[in-house]
């Protein structure tokens, strides 16, 4: 029965630190979109070299 106890007790560990974790993506929306843009204009300057 201790091995039982032993899942349980990491099984309630790990729900806490997965509660605790933030989602992937850390940013608000106008980080974002900033980031994007940024992105995107990277992209806009690779491609017209490129051609």
């Amino acid at each position: 029965m201790a091995r039982g106890n032993q899942r349980d007790q990491a099984r309630e560990k790990n729900m806490k630190e997965q509660a605790g974790k933030k989602g992937k993506n850390g940013m608000s929306g106008t980080d974002m979109a900033k980031t994007k843009d940024d992105q995107a204009a990277i992209m806009r300057a690779k491609q017209a070299a490129g051609t």
